[in-house]
């Protein structure tokens, strides 16, 4: 790896920057805690990162649609890269997502940060600043600052952002281009004139103009912007593959032309040696990277805008769930002094408490219980599982929580959690890391009085005569070490 990015030359000279991290986190080429978080996001704008309106032809070409001055961001992406720099989390935000942004702007999408102030900026500054491009430049810097303090106050004190990353529409362009394209799977054939998508089932290549109608597209999609968000994190997967892969790493004239095509088309913040972070990520390789989206409370409607509800405690504790790479305040289960082995990949220690908004719990009420089901859901959200959908099933005696094949133990781990006993089944429609949990008759739920009407459950503590296995963490949505076929 070292000879490839040393044949480069200075990768620093000519990369555009902005001033949007606290001084004193961008002084620190290796950040003080030793692990790397970083902002990455992808604008809707149609200029290059030095400021120069896309070409017409190019827009042409990749479809992109009039330029309305739009600046919403589509794109979120927290990446968390612990000290050792042997793997790395990254964490989708959807842009719907109904928060509270920074500035005082109120509660909006979570998209429009940016654009506010932004907005608000270039009016105020619009009579003194010394020209335009000072203007538009300080405009920039005020929208991404109120992005990166939405999401840190979103996320509460999990992580401090001291890395941010930002992309524009020619970047899918330029950046596969440069490095002959990427390989993604697709469930089934789609197509969509918005985006321009128009690819077959299975397995393919795509760059270029193909690469942003596959990150693009949500019309036509069975979960819309969820699922352009795994979209997203599929072909940024691919892309972190064909990257980190032999072949690109030891060739200085493929290193070369992608140093090129980055400084084109991105904008990075001020005191990032590009240089250091990559002697930091030596030891990465694609089957290290990890994808996840926060949880969210389903789509709901607001003022007449279609948003997705968050729960701003439950993301706070998913992030932190994520990004506590030890060493910090949190117990671990063993004393300071002893030695614990590492635990297998994708299972918690013996006495880790594993990351339980990865899981997803849909609660269905076939009891004769008013509102139990909601009940149950939001108790297992305030106990930091990823609140699903609730709704009604049809009466049935016996209570059962079905779980995706392979996936007993998650299942049980919610069985656990809640009262009485359950059957558990195996369900291949069920998605990875998602239960379905189906109250039955059986289920030992009480009125608690007639406040509000609410239906508490009365809980059971666990037979200590029965104990189980630790339960093992549930698989990200993507990882970036194969080909992830998504819809």
């Amino acid at each position: 790896m070292g000879y490839g990015w040393w044949a480069v030359g200075d990768v620093n000279d000519g990369t555009v920057t902005t001033d949007v991290i606290a001084k004193e986190v961008e002084d620190q080429s290796i950040p003080l805690d030793g692990a790397v978080d970083m902002l990455l996001v992808g604008i809707d704008s149609r200029e290059d990162a030095h400021g120069n309106p896309l070409p017409d032809e190019v827009l042409d070409m990749l479809n992109a649609g009039v330029n309305e001055g739009e600046r919403n961001t589509d794109t979120m992406i927290l990446v968390h890269i612990p000290v050792d720099g042997t793997r790395a989390v990254a964490i989708s935000f959807p842009r719907d997502s109904w928060v509270e942004l920074a500035g005082g702007y109120g509660n909006h999408r979570l998209n429009s940060a940016f654009a506010y102030a932004y907005n608000d900026t270039f009016d105020e500054l619009g009579d003194t600043a010394p020209n335009m491009d000072e203007l538009e430049n300080q405009a920039k810097i005020a929208g991404r600052k109120n992005l990166i303090a939405t999401i840190e106050n979103l996320i509460g004190d999990a992580v401090t952002i001291d890395r941010y990353a930002e992309v524009n529409l020619g970047s899918f362009y330029e950046v596969t281009k440069a490095i002959g394209g990427v390989e993604v799977c697709l469930n089934r054939a789609t197509r969509d004139p918005k985006s321009g998508a128009n690819f077959t089932k299975g397995v393919q290549t795509i760059s270029g103009k193909k690469a942003l109608a596959f990150v693009r597209q949500r019309y036509g999609l069975p979960n819309y912007d969820l699922d352009r968000i795994v979209r997203q994190q599929a072909f940024l997967g691919a892309l972190a593959n064909k990257v980190l892969s032999a072949d690109m790493l030891t060739s200085p004239s493929k290193v070369r032309e992608l140093v090129a095509a980055v400084q084109k088309s991105v904008v990075l913040s001020n005191g990032w040696d590009l240089g250091t972070f990559a002697l930091q990520m030596s030891g990465l390789n694609s089957g290290g990277i990890d994808f996840y989206t926060i949880p969210t409370l389903g789509n709901t409607n607001i003022g007449g805008a279609d948003v997705l509800e968050v729960d701003p405690a439950a993301v706070a504790r998913f992030v932190r769930s994520l990004t506590t790479d030890g060493g910090g305040d949190e117990p671990t289960g063993a004393s300071p002094t002893e030695e614990s082995e590492p635990a297998p990949e994708g299972q918690a220690r013996d006495g880790e408490r594993p990351s339980l908004g990865l899981v997803t719990v849909d609660v269905r009420n076939g009891s004769n219980t008013v509102g139990l089901a909601a009940s149950v859901r939001d108790d297992l959200a305030a106990k930091g599982f990823n609140p699903g959908e609730i709704g009604d099933a049809m009466v049935r005696s016996s209570s059962v929580i079905r779980h995706a094949p392979g996936e007993e133990s998650l299942a049980q781990y919610v069985a656990d959690e809640l009262a009485g006993d359950f059957l558990l089944e195996e369900d291949a429609s069920q998605a990875p890391s998602h239960v379905r949990v189906v109250l039955g008759t059986d289920y030992p739920g009480v009125t608690d009085g007639f406040g509000g009407g609410s239906v508490v459950a009365q809980h059971q503590p666990t037979s200590p005569t029965s104990p189980t296995a630790p339960p093992t963490t549930p698989e990200p949505q993507i990882n970036a070490g194969g080909v992830n076929c998504v819809n």
